[in-house]
């Protein structure tokens, strides 16, 4: 756990976000506050993880995200001994998604 995040100002930005309340506001908000790389980096790091958490090898996730070994490592590493917040975002979406 990142103990450096946990702040009045990280708070308030994590709150924001969950008042978002349509994809649309929250692809608006996230154009508006990152980068079009850090959106896309994001993205591909949830992608991994979704295959890491499906059983793919790093290779197999190599293949088909094109994302280095390090960021496999570094999202397989989160899966395993992170706060849980890959797990429950994939649960969630999957339990949502009907899968």
């Amino acid at each position: 756990m990142m103990k450096n995040i946990h702040n009045e100002l990280t708070e308030k930005f994590f709150d924001i976000i969950l008042n978002l309340e349509t994809p649309e506001e929250c692809r608006h908000f996230f154009e508006d506050i990152c980068t079009i790389k850090e959106i896309q980096d994001m993205s591909q790091r949830l992608e991994v993880a979704f295959l890491l958490n499906n059983g793919k090898s790093y290779q197999e996730v190599l293949s088909e995200t094109g994302v280095s070994t390090a960021t496999i490592s570094r999202v397989n590493k989160c899966l395993n001994y992170g706060s849980g917040g890959y797990k429950a975002a994939i649960k969630k979406y999957s339990e949502k998604k009907g899968n």
